[in-house]
């Protein structure tokens, strides 16, 4: 039985381009870039450091973006200014950011720069609500088999290659091809690929360093030097593989961009890369459309009846798992694990197709046996493994409870697409109309005395004024009645439900 197709999906327009990543035919990772927010992810910069802070040992750098960025020690490379003096330790497998924490510990910010000083950075985290991009000096340019790590001197090996004897192989060619004054990340794309390819990669990567410290040298800060590709052309460099079936895109123009790009660089993949011109849109013929807009629902309902809750908020996000309609065929103990499992499966999906990260909770439903409270850490971990993002759980609590975490960069669907409710200022709740109605009740009844004229006005919105004329009419004749005055209730359209005025 054929398996179903994966696919990159690319939808472009003058203004806006949208990727959608399909694994056996579902939509699992959605990215949108617009042409006035393109994203700054991978851009380096020459920054000034503006303000030192030994208190939270942390610095933040004018990059001249609109809000200055956030440099923490554990990102600081100690030779800036520098670049021949390089971090010197045994290979590893993927650069180790606890051993640079460690260095900055022991060396203090305030050692390390100083306000004034001109460094060269790069941007490690989109700006995200309020903060400012995070950044960091330990730059890495990518390219299609390498990652070039000009400050460090080590090779490491992508962990999704777990072919030993391949993987000592390409370290093997990096380690006699590269320079010695820098280091490399050997990524999933190099796996069977041949010397003259892997070498053909590093000198353009090569290159490409000189060529930003060439500029480095001839800019004052705050500059930029370096900005990573589009969407379309990241897209084809970081996740066209021999793993994808086919690359459609709707664009003639973009498609042509392309080809030449695969051209280039990935010429044996250039028979997989299709222009879509047919009279439906490209993401209405694969039901992508629909998917999106169910991705910013709260609710998700699992096949067997059950349903997951999704809560994001500022500082984690909450999902909640519940048996819904299901109510099993055997034990309440094995509905509860089959619902929980089937969960599982649901709840690592949406983290991908939501890109959700930071700090994530995973209320399960209670389970009173250590065994299947396993089973499902162990489904968990398992679910995880396809997620490129990089994750750490804890195992599961008495409670059911699941705390990790994923690595943001980006901010998640909701945030891209969506902005926060104007009505109800983001709460996603409103006061009821009676509690509104009661608040003018208290009102009257603390100015009524006070006022001289018999006619009194109480201007609403239309809804309140509805409830006074109609259920709540009582609230009107009990005040006309006590302070023997005629109260007038005025619709105001653009009033909001919960804004009153008394004159």
């Amino acid at each position: 039985m054929p398996r179903n197709k994966n696919e990159i999906l690319i939808n472009y327009n003058p203004f806006e381009t949208r990727v959608a990543l399909l694994e056996s035919g579902r939509l699992v990772e959605f990215y949108v870039e617009r042409a006035k927010d393109r994203s700054i992810v991978g851009n380096i910069y020459k920054g000034r450091v503006e303000k030192v802070l030994p208190g939270i040992q942390a610095a933040f750098v004018n990059m001249g973006l609109e809000r200055t960025a956030f440099l923490h020690a554990a990102d600081v490379y100690h030779g800036l200014e520098d670049f021949d003096e390089f971090i010197k330790s045994s290979e590893e497998e993927e650069p180790d950011t606890g051993a640079r924490l460690k260095t900055a510990r022991k060396t203090p910010i305030q050692d390390i720069i100083k306000e004034g000083q001109e460094i060269l950075v790069q941007i490690a985290k989109e700006p995200i609500g309020e903060k400012g991009a995070r950044i960091t000096s330990h730059i890495s340019l990518p390219g299609r088999q390498l990652v070039l790590m000009p400050t460090d001197n080590r090779i490491g090996v992508s962990r999704r290659i777990s072919n030993e004897k391949e993987r000592k192989r390409l370290k093997d060619i990096v380690l006699n091809l590269k320079p010695p004054d820098c280091g490399f990340i050997i990524r999933t794309a190099c796996d069977g690929m041949k010397e003259q390819d892997i070498r053909r990669d590093m000198e353009y990567l090569v290159k490409l360093w000189d060529d930003i410290l060439r500029r480095k040298g001839k800019t004052s800060a705050p500059a930029p030097l370096y900005h990573d590709l589009d969407i379309t052309m990241r897209t084809i460099r970081d996740q066209f593989t021999s793993d994808i079936d086919k690359l459609i895109i709707d664009s003639e123009e973009e498609y042509k961009r392309a080809l030449r790009f695969v051209e280039d660089f990935l010429p044996y993949l250039k028979p997989y890369v299709e222009f879509y011109d047919g009279v439906e849109p490209l993401f209405d013929s694969r039901g992508i459309e629909v998917e999106i807009s169910a991705a910013l629902e709260r609710k998700v309902w699992l096949k067997s009846g059950g349903y997951i809750i999704i809560d994001q908020a500022e500082a984690l996000t909450a999902i909640d798992v519940n048996t819904g309609k299901y109510v099993g065929k055997k034990t309440p103990e094995e509905t509860v694990l089959k619902t929980n499992l089937e969960a599982v499966k649901e709840v690592v999906y949406q983290l991908r197709l939501r890109n959700i990260g930071g700090i994530i909770v995973v209320d399960f439903i209670d389970m009173e046996k250590e065994a299947h409270r396993e089973k499902v850490y162990n489904a968990l971990k398992e679910a995880l493994k396809g997620d490129r993002a990089r994750t750490n759980i804890l195992k599961v609590s008495e409670l059911g409870l699941v705390e990790m975490t994923r690595k943001r960069v980006r901010d998640n669907l909701s945030k891209v697409l969506c902005k926060p409710c104007h009505y109800c200022e983001g709460s996603g709740i409103i006061k009821s109309g009676i509690t509104t109605i009661m608040a003018i009740y208290r009102e009257l009844v603390k100015e009524l005395p006070r006022i001289r004229r018999r006619k009194i006005y109480v201007y609403v919105n239309p809804v309140i004024a509805g409830l006074l004329y109609s259920d709540e009419s009582k609230v009107v004749e009990e005040l006309e009645q006590r302070f023997k005055k005629k109260v007038f209730i005025k619709t105001v359209s653009n009033f909001h439900q919960e804004q009153y005025e008394v004159s």
